[in-house]
């Protein structure tokens, strides 16, 4: 197989862990190991002290998989299957396409996303969001007419990365029409759900709207506990948890065994979680938009409605790209440019779930006004 660089990730790898501040993370405030087991249910600080490190089943723990399947109104714990999310991803797009399939996707996207079905050799046609004077919006017109014999699969992302934007609720029927009228699979990236900003914009999970959707989650974004590397893939299709596990005996075989009972935990405080990201990010929200509002001269805020990113618009001279590259230089703060999501035009991705934010924009506002 040969695939192209994942120019985001070697991004990250090399200067996350060396500035000040991450502008553009898109994780929430991660929480303690010692903070997530204060929220652990009797029975399972009971399995946590009583635990041994030897294999985990490779499809999930049981309660696991019982946990996650709580998540959705139609699938069983046997249609859960536990792996990391890029796992995930890679293992769902190898079982399901061959060479030659037509694939369409969202965009601008994570790049394993459109990557993924390329390494495979698929044609992938973008379906891209649009920047409006409003905000984000779909053409759904747009995507019936990408439609092809040859398509075998739709790729999704709502909440979106790195826009925030979601459909309507029937914007997303039409998506989920359009893929039922074509027989395609619908892979349904939703690590973002249950981080609305307002919970009435929440929609069902593909896994439930569809027998050919399938829909990818995990505890990295909504949870903020992406060092657990537990995430998951969600379907109706009997058949589908084989075909994805007979890839991952090539791939981990079975998740952390550690790793699977603190996202016990976290699934049994989900609710306590979630309200703590969310306020998180509903006041960085407020603070984002009073900075974009000061700085308006320099930049367009375009408001997510759910997750915890945002993509406005870079107005100032020069690139995005520059802009970021100086920032960095100058005030070791990372700003990832909208190049790295092969965006058009220049955007620059916020992170709005960690609680320095406030710090990282003032940097920004003191290098606006240094260059400016």
């Amino acid at each position: 197989m040969r695939i192209e660089p994942f120019r985001l990730e070697r991004y990250f790898a090399a200067h996350e862990f060396r500035v000040k501040h991450v502008l553009s993370a898109s994780d929430c405030e991660s929480l303690s190991l010692a903070g997530l087991l204060e929220m652990a249910s009797p029975e399972t600080a009971e399995l946590w002290r009583g635990l041994r490190l030897g294999y985990t089943e490779s499809q999930g723990h049981p309660r696991l998989r019982e946990e996650i399947a709580g998540l959705y109104e139609s699938v069983a714990p046997e249609g859960v299957v536990v792996a990391a999310p890029e796992e995930a991803i890679f293992i769902a797009m190898h079982a399901l396409l061959a060479p030659d399939e037509h694939v369409i996707v969202l965009a601008p996207a994570y790049q394993s996303l459109h990557e993924v079905p390329r390494s495979i050799g698929c044609e992938v046609t973008p379906w891209p969001l649009e920047a409006g004077a409003h905000g984000w919006r779909l053409d759904i017109g747009r995507l019936e007419s990408s439609f092809t014999e040859r398509t075998r699969m739709l790729v999704v992302n709502f909440p979106h990365n790195p826009t925030g934007a979601m459909p309507t609720r029937a914007e997303l029927e039409a998506i989920v029409a359009l893929a039922a009228s074509r027989g395609a699979w619908l892979l349904s990236d939703e690590m973002y759900r249950l981080l609305e900003h307002d919970s009435a914009d929440r929609l069902p999970a593909v896994a439930d709207l569809y027998d050919r959707g399938i829909s990818l989650s995990g505890l990295s974004k909504a949870f903020g506990l992406p060092g657990l590397r537990i995430g998951w893939l969600a379907a109706r299709d009997p058949a589908l948890p084989a075909r994805f596990l007979a890839l991952k005996d090539y791939t981990t075989i079975c998740s952390s065994a550690p790793s699977e009972v603190l996202a016990i935990a976290a699934l049994g405080a989900r609710d306590r979680i979630l309200a703590r990201n969310l306020a998180i990010v509903r006041t960085n929200v407020a603070e984002a938009e009073r900075f974009f509002a000061t700085h308006a001269d320099s930049f367009d805020w375009l408001a997510p409605r759910a997750g915890s990113v945002a993509f406005p618009r870079w107005r100032g001279e020069g690139t995005a790209d520059r802009l970021c590259s100086g920032l960095l230089d100058s005030s070791g703060v990372m700003l990832v440019p909208g190049s790295l999501f092969n965006a058009t035009g220049e955007h620059v991705r916020i992170g709005l779930g960690r609680r320095d934010l406030p710090e990282g924009l003032a940097l920004l506002g003191k290098f606006l006004s240094s260059t400016c």
